[in-house]
């Protein structure tokens, strides 16, 4: 496949793709090739610069796309920070206002959900099998993010 730089006789430019000059020269004459502008076929390959080495701009392109790659990479970092920070001041305020009932999680959920226990704030630990069963019960609850993680 060879892509060349095309003109219409209006004189826009635009890219085509051929099996090989051969092809483009055949297309061409049966008037075959249309301009995706004005829709004439009259269409002609457009002068076109060698491509034969790098070029300083090239080199600046480079650098800069480097540069970029870096404060994305900067950033992404930023935020992951401000999502760390923010978990644990969510850990925090929980551990702060609410009781906590260690391992019975799933028993003091349940109980509040079917009235057996006044309502209110508790925090705790639940296994995978509890979190499926409250939540095949439909009682609601929110995974914490652990005070355990650390920093990468």
């Amino acid at each position: 496949m060879i892509l060349y730089k095309l003109q219409c006789c209006d004189e826009h430019s635009f890219d085509g793709w051929f099996r090989d000059g051969k092809t483009f020269d055949r297309q061409a004459k049966a008037g075959q090739i249309e301009c995706p502008y004005c829709g004439k076929t009259e269409i002609s390959k457009a002068p076109m610069a060698p491509n034969i080495a790098k070029s300083a701009s090239h080199d600046i392109e480079s650098a800069n796309s480097v540069a970029g790659d870096r404060v994305t990479e900067t950033r992404a970092h930023q935020v992951a920070q401000q999502i760390l920070e923010a978990a644990t001041k969510a850990r925090e305020y929980v551990e702060k206002n609410y009781e906590d009932v260690g391992d019975k999680f799933a028993d003091e959920a349940r109980a509040m959900h079917y009235g057996e226990r006044e309502e209110g704030g508790i925090y705790g630990h639940a296994s995978e099998k509890e979190e499926k069963e409250l939540e095949e019960e439909g009682i609601d609850f929110v995974r914490v993010p652990g005070s355990n993680r650390k920093n990468s």
